[in-house]
């Protein structure tokens, strides 16, 4: 069917300052990317727990998760995973313009690939958010036994060892989770998050 005979009705919705203003915080999207065992899913949980504590309602979408259902026809090459991001920002996107605060936790390693999210969400409702730590410090951490399997060669286009990962040209947020210890890292998360998503 020809896109000539779509005809969208999203404009029609409740609008998203009635639905924010009914939830009672702005919605946004908070991106947070980096290599696989930086950090970025305990964040994105902890701040999931701490905005809850604190009555803002949030969701997490999870790059691991999304890959076990709606992503799951998805490899690992350079066109699958730009279709990742896209099929994550057009999601993240719905949620936000629905009044939602939206937590990203998706390693998105190349620049293109967090300008294409910057570009479906739009400049003011994306925060891109660098959860730093070095290849060698993932390694040393190793929650998940990824990096021991890209050692021996088990898996293929591993990020930041045969697949590059890009460090950020420019982000609204850089934590070093090599640097300093998880609850400061909330922390700044946190106040970030917080006094983006605050109704003036």
């Amino acid at each position: 069917m020809s896109k000539s005979n779509i005809y969208p009705i999203s404009k029609s919705f409740v609008s998203r300052n009635e639905k924010e203003y009914l939830i009672g915080s702005k919605s946004g999207v908070f991106w947070l990317f980096g290599l696989s065992g930086s950090g970025k899913s305990t964040l994105a949980m902890e701040l999931e727990k701490k905005l809850h504590s604190n009555h803002i309602y949030s969701i997490i979408l999870d790059g691991d998760d999304l890959r076990s259902g709606l992503n799951q026809d998805l490899g690992f090459s350079v066109t699958d995973r730009r279709e990742n991001i896209r099929r994550v920002s057009e999601l993240a996107k719905t949620l936000c313009h629905a009044g939602q605060v939206t937590i990203v936790s998706c390693i998105t390693p190349k620049n293109e690939f967090r300008e294409t999210a910057k570009d479906i969400i739009g400049i003011k409702n994306f925060h891109g958010i660098y959860v730093k730590a070095s290849y060698s410090e993932c390694a040393k951490r190793d929650v998940k036994g990824l990096y021991a399997k890209a050692s021996a060669d088990e898996i293929e286009s591993f990020t930041g060892k045969q697949s590059d990962f890009e460090e950020p040209e420019n982000t609204a947020l850089i934590l070093d989770t090599e640097k300093e210890d998880i609850d400061d890292s909330l922390n700044r998360l946190y106040s970030f998050v917080n006094r983006m998503i605050q109704i003036k």
